[in-house]
């Protein structure tokens, strides 16, 4: 299984940065600052068409937990439809229980939904109660990549389950490393587990275009000034592929 830098973007900017930086893929999103949720229609579209490499698209209807209502449920059986036709190469999505494991009925839905492209289970895993059991269930029910932080704040806190899940998973799902990835973090993971992927946001926070600024009103996140973009960092993504390169050597697949 040949390792990947997949790197979460939320606009066409990113995306286009992403891309000339090294990308082997992109997860498209909507709102970074709130952990990703469902991308736009027209966003994917424009990505899609300008962008070369394979997109999966992130499908979480809101911020919070994995706990979804019935409306939730059946709208992101529908943006996986939607997506796969306006042609999306994977979706990442998880449903988890109330009681912390993952939701096997609708995660077989969402598999079905999925169809012949590539299905992710996202971060969800980070919260389940037993990663070990809920990546027994990822490979029963035909899961291609598990997204994780090994159950940590940031990645290289979580090595120990990271060895674990590497070991159980045997080349039968791709394991992903996920938050507080950079160049130092893919060189110190990559050194110890010769397989493992890495997803990557490598945002900067950019200054707006506004020369006028109303002072005291806000639109969103408190403490987040409304003339912040985030945008992805052309020279963060070159730098930890450069590192995923330089570890792999030859057994890297550029």
């Amino acid at each position: 299984m040949k390792p990947r830098l997949e790197v979460c973007v939320d606009s066409v900017e990113s995306a286009l940065i992403a891309q000339e930086g090294g990308a082997d893929r992109l997860e498209v999103c909507s709102n970074l600052i709130i952990g990703g949720t469902t991308p736009g229609v027209s966003q994917f579209k424009q990505i899609r068409e300008l962008c070369k490499i394979d997109l999966h698209v992130l499908v979480r209807p809101r911020f919070g937990d994995f706990l979804y209502t019935d409306a939730e449920f059946q709208m992101m059986k529908e943006d996986i439809l939607m997506f796969r036709e306006l042609g999306a190469d994977g979706i990442a999505a998880g449903c988890l229980e109330a009681g912390g494991g993952l939701d096997i009925k609708r995660m077989e839905e969402l598999r079905e939904c999925a169809g012949p492209i590539k299905l992710t289970l996202h971060r969800a895993f980070d919260v389940c109660r037993d990663p070990y059991e809920a990546l027994k269930t990822a490979v029963h029910l035909g899961v291609d990549t598990i997204l994780t932080s090994g159950q940590a704040a940031v990645c290289t806190k979580g090595m120990e389950v990271f060895k674990k899940l590497l070991l159980q998973a045997e080349d039968r799902i791709e394991i992903m490393a996920g938050s507080g990835v950079n160049a130092e973090a893919v060189r110190q993971m990559a050194e110890k587990f010769s397989t493992l992927s890495f997803h990557m946001s490598g945002k900067q926070i950019i200054d707006s275009g506004m020369v006028y600024r109303r002072q005291g009103v806000s639109m969103g996140l408190p403490g987040f000034s409304e003339y912040s973009i985030l945008r992805t960092d052309i020279e963060e993504v070159k730098k930890a592929k450069q590192a995923l390169v330089k570890v792999r050597g030859k057994k890297y697949d550029i």
